[in-house]
């Protein structure tokens, strides 16, 4: 009896999938098309409240507090509780920005002395600006930190050739709407999939710049030590790298005060060798994640503390 009602439980969930997808996608769709009609900064107050209220009811809440007390052992109950606070903030905020990707990168390159919701130190100039005019293919990576969709906006803003690693939204309704969003001004978009590796290789090959997310969690991943803990790590990055001999830099966006950003180009990322001249693909994903924490460090509450970072 038992049997029988757990088949005919997942068969009903199994029918009704399809029409749950397509709910969700068209939900998807109304709220990005709606939020695009009203003023960015402050849909994106209102949704950084709104996943505020609703996120500290949600199952991450208590995923994103193991991960915080984890990472900092040191932090007081009510530190760890700030820092939360402002995670749902930021990713509530993300979502409102999204509907308007097209029109929130208003720095011009051509007259930096207008007024803009961005700005970059002079070294992260510097870096962007030589790698973009040598003429040679480089890795950059980013984190899930501040606006992780910004740094492709930036890239193409700033005239630099990109391919940049993606991953769709199990939705396909969702998953249109959100592609249509992000092809404008985002350089080539490749989707994560088997043949991603070959296709980005390629790209550095042909002397385009490969851009990539690097902080998720990985079951099938290398070894790292994040945070003092052992994790994994996609070795992807070190993997190009090993077929071509190119640097590696860090890229990301800090949200700052009143709707602003910082961009950052860090210093290069220097590959670990093995005893064979080969690059070491653990060692290199050593060095790119702690680049990696120390950026997290220094804005935990505009890092997505949300899913699993650890074993």
């Amino acid at each position: 009896m038992n049997r029988l009602l757990l088949r005919t439980r997942a068969r009903l969930r199994d029918a009704a999938k399809p029409a749950i997808e397509a709910s969700v996608g068209a939900l998807t769709i109304g709220l990005l098309r709606t939020t695009r009609y009203f003023d960015p900064d402050k849909t994106a107050w209102f949704f950084g409240r709104a996943a505020h209220f609703i996120g500290r009811r949600l199952r991450e809440d208590r995923i994103g507090r193991e991960n915080l007390t984890a990472a900092f052992p040191e932090k007081s109950p009510e530190e760890i509780e700030t820092i939360l606070a402002g995670v749902w903030d930021n990713l509530g905020r993300i979502g409102a920005e999204f509907a308007h990707l097209d029109r929130i990168w208003d720095h011009d390159p051509e007259h930096p002395e207008k007024p803009s919701r961005v700005e970059f130190s002079p070294r992260s100039k510097e870096l962007f600006d030589r790698l973009r005019d040598d003429g040679k293919p480089a890795l950059f990576f980013a984190a899930h930190l501040g606006n992780w969709e910004l740094p492709a906006l930036a890239a193409v803003a700033h005239g630099l050739d990109a391919a940049i690693l993606f991953r769709r939204p199990n939705i396909e309704s969702a998953d249109r709407a959100i592609e249509r969003i992000r092809a404008v001004k985002m350089g080539t978009l490749v989707p994560a999939g088997r043949d991603a590796p070959f296709k980005l290789a390629q790209a550095l090959q042909n002397g385009q710049h490969v851009a990539m997310l690097v902080d998720q969690y990985l079951t099938n991943g290398v070894p790292v030590t994040f945070f003092g803990r052992k994790t994994t790590a996609n070795p992807l990055l070190a993997r190009l790298r090993r077929q071509v001999d190119c640097p590696i830099h860090g890229t990301r966006i800090i949200r700052l005060p009143d709707g602003r950003f910082r961009g950052e180009v860090s210093e290069e990322v220097k590959p670990v060798f093995d005893a064979s001249g080969e690059v070491d693909i653990p060692g290199t994903m050593q060095a790119v994640t702690d680049v990696v924490e120390g950026w997290v460090r220094e804005y935990p509450d505009q890092w997505l503390w949300l899913h699993r970072r650890w074993r």
